[in-house]
């Protein structure tokens, strides 16, 4: 695959995973996290298989050998990680959540470091450390003496763990055959399923008002469909390290649409989302100096 065409696959599944920060922080003021969750995959299961198999053509048998394989994916990346996000939401504010997330690309590389045996240069060990000075600026508020005083709070506990779920999820899918697009359809079955027992006992409920319905529609349609699928073509073929780096962008996107949406902005978030960025540059730099045209091909992340 060209690297233009990876790169744009990689940023628009940032641009659609980005309002799910925002959209998922406004639905779960109507609706459960276990609610938003169920949904989101309950609507997005059959339009994935039908594209699944408009795109890939998938051979079916493949997946089914692979099943516990897509059991384990879809309980980390489709129900625990989504689960995760949406229980801090409401507590940590989109924004800050999304600036959170930008250690996911350095527990990417480091996983990949230590279970794919991938070498990290130079300037990417560099780009993902100012990324981390720009996490901890949102995580303390600017003031560190308030994280050792007070600890961290429980919305940013969550999205933490929401990372090393993603994280997960993203490494043991190197070790799938099953096509991406195909993985994720799978996976949202799955997700569905495992899902039946959980919602017997919570109950389930769907968003009342316009605003909270158009929130579930664009949560199903990009984050879920659109975003999935070409996350999964782009680290595909750019590999776990490398398309973890985009995940950067996800703080950028998401000030961006609060902006839009008439959202209060908080000025350390700001500032925290603004040293990711310099993050991002500095990683994407020295690919643009030594890349080819084509992004070495590997096995799918997603």
């Amino acid at each position: 695959m060209k690297r233009g065409r990876v790169i744009l696959f990689l940023v628009l599944a940032n641009l659609f995973w980005a309002g799910n920060y925002v959209f998922g922080e406004m639905v779960t003021s109507e609706v459960s996290p276990v609610s938003l969750t169920f949904w989101r995959w309950a609507f997005a299961a059959v339009p994935l298989l039908l594209l699944a198999w408009a795109i890939e053509r998938p051979d079916w048998r493949t997946a089914v050998r692979e099943w516990p394989m897509h059991l384990l994916q879809s309980m980390l990346g489709l129900t625990g990680y989504t689960l995760l996000l949406y229980s801090a939401l409401g507590l940590t504010g989109a924004v800050a959540a999304s600036v959170i997330s930008a250690i996911n690309p350095a527990m990417i590389a480091l996983g990949a470091a230590l279970f794919l045996r991938e070498r990290l240069r130079g300037m990417q060990i560099v780009g993902i450390a100012v990324a981390f000075v720009g996490v901890v600026i949102v995580l303390t508020g600017g003031d560190l003496g308030s994280l050792v005083a007070e600890g961290f709070r429980l919305g940013d506990v969550l999205v933490v763990a929401s990372v090393i779920a993603w994280t997960a999820y993203s490494l043991v899918a190197r070790r799938l055959a099953t096509p991406p697009i195909t993985a994720t359809a799978v996976q949202s079955v799955f997700a569905v399923v495992t899902m039946l027992p959980l919602i017997a006992v919570t109950g389930v409920t769907l968003p009342e008002s316009a605003a909270g319905i158009a929130g579930l529609a664009y949560i199903v349609l990009f984050p879920s469909m659109l975003g999935y699928a070409l996350w999964n073509l782009g680290a595909a073929a750019a590999g776990p390290s490398r398309a973890g780096v985009f995940l950067n962008l996800l703080p950028v996107f998401t000030v961006a649409i609060a902006v839009l949406l008439g959202q209060a902005l908080d000025p350390v978030a700001l500032a925290g989302g603004a040293v990711v960025v310099v993050g991002v540059y500095l990683t994407l730099r020295v690919r643009r100096v030594g890349a080819s045209t084509d992004v070495p091909g590997v096995t799918q992340v997603r």
